[in-house]
C-alpha cells in the first residue's frame, strides 16, 4: 500500500466513524434535550457555556453559534472563573458546562457556584455517572463511542458530538423563536456571509433616472446618461412607473429616435422589486432575465420606485 493509499484509508475511516458516531446521537435524543431547549427559552439572562481543553474549544464555538442565533451567550473559562469571573454568572441565567468524562477538576468551583446560588444547570458529557451529571439539573448525553484515533486518547468523535449537540440546541432555539435572516444578518454584516443576507434595500441607490411621460427622447437621453445606470424609468402623473427605457429600446428605436417620446420607445409594465427582498433574488432575476438593472417597487402599494438595484451594486459586495 502505499502512502497515498494509507492516508486516504485513514482519513475514510475517520470520517465514516464519526458519521456513525453522529447517527447514534440522532437516535439517542429524548426528552432530556427538550428539556434543555425549554430551560434555555425560560431563562431571563444569558447562557454561559464552559469547559476545559478541547470541549473548551468546542464551547467557544457553541457560545458564538448561540449568540448569533438570537440566545445571548458568552464563553467563560472555568479557570477564570475560580479567579474573579464568576462574577459574571448571575441569577437568571443558565450554565452549560461541558467534560466528555465529567471529571474535569478545573469545573469544580463553577458548579459549586451554581448550586449554591441555585443557578440552572445543563450538563454535556458522555459518562451519566459523573459528577458533573450527577449535580446537573439536565442532562445531554452524548454516546460514549471511542475517539476515532483507535486508543481513545485524541478527542475526535467526542468532540464532533459535542460539536453537533450544540449545533442542535442553537438551531432548535433559532426556529422557536422564528428567526429570520434579516435577524442572522443583524448579527453578520460583514464578509460574504453578510452580503449574502444583504436586502435590495442596503444596496439601492435612492437617487432615480426617471422622468414623466411625454417626455421628449431628446430629454430623456440626458437623464439617462447624467445617472449612468444605463436605464431610465417612466412615470406617470402620480409619480408611479408606467414605462422603462434600456439601451435595447434605444437600438430597437434608432430611426427618429430623438423625434420621439418616451411613450413610444419605453417598455410598459417593467420588472420590479420589492424593497425588502433579498439581494440574492434581485441577481438572480437579473441572470435570468438577462437585464442589469431593476427599479424597486413595494408590491403592496404600488406607489412610486423607492430605489433603483443595479448589477455592479450586487457585484460589488460579493454577489452574482
Amino acid at each position: 500500500m502505499t502512502d497515498t493509499e494509507a492516508f486516504l484509508r485513514t482519513a475514510r475511516q475517520v470520517v465514516t466513524d464519526e458519521a456513525r458516531a453522529l447517527d447514534v446521537l440522532a437516535d439517542s435524543l429524548d426528552e432530556h434535550f427538550a428539556e434543555a431547549v425549554q430551560l434555555i427559552l425560560q431563562a431571563p439572562g444569558r447562557i454561559i457555556i464552559s469547559g476545559i481543553g478541547k470541549s473548551g474549544h468546542i464551547g467557544h464555538k457553541i457560545a458564538a453559534t448561540l449568540a448569533s442565533t438570537g440566545t445571548p451567550a458568552y464563553f467563560v473559562h472555568p479557570a477564570e472563573a475560580s479567579h474573579g469571573d464568576l462574577g459574571m454568572v448571575s441569577k437568571g441565567d443558565v450554565v452549560l458546562a461541558i467534560s466528555n468524562s465529567g471529571e474535569a477538576p478545573e469545573l469544580v468551583n463553577l458548579l459549586a457556584f451554581t448550586r449554591r446560588f441555585s443557578i440552572p444547570l445543563i450538563g454535556l458529557s458522555s459518562k451519566p455517572e459523573s459528577t458533573l451529571m450527577k449535580q446537573a439539573d439536565v442532562h445531554l448525553l452524548i454516546p460514549s463511542m471511542g475517539e476515532a484515533c483507535g486508543f481513545g486518547m485524541v478527542p475526535s468523535i467526542s468532540t464532533t458530538l459535542t460539536l453537533a449537540m450544540g449545533d442542535a440546541l442553537a438551531i432548535a432555539l433559532m426556529k422557536y423563536r422564528d428567526f429570520k435572516p434579516e435577524d442572522f444578518r443583524a448579527f453578520h454584516p460583514g464578509g460574504k456571509l453578510g452580503a449574502q443576507l444583504s436586502t435590495v434595500r442596503d444596496l439601492m441607490h435612492a437617487d432615480l433616472p426617471v422622468v414623466p411621460e411625454g417626455t421628449p427622447m431628446s430629454e430623456a437621453l440626458l437623464v439617462m446618461s447624467q445617472k449612468s445606470f444605463g436605464v431610465v424609468g417612466v412615470t406617470d402623473e402620480a409619480g408611479r412607473l408606467i414605462g422603462i427605457v434600456t439601451d435595447g429600446d434605444l437600438r430597437r428605436n434608432m430611426d427618429g429616435l430623438l423625434n420621439k417620446t418616451t411613450e413610444e420607445v419605453m417598455t410598459r409594465n417593467p420588472l420590479t422589486i420589492a424593497p425588502n427582498a433579498m439581494a440574492e433574488e434581485a441577481v438572480a432575476i437579473m441572470n435570468d432575465r438577462k437585464i442589469t438593472s431593476l427599479f424597486v417597487v413595494d408590491p403592496d402599494t404600488q406607489g412610486p420606485a423607492q430605489g433603483l438595484l443595479h448589477i455592479h451594486d450586487c457585484l460589488r459586495v460579493g454577489l452574482g
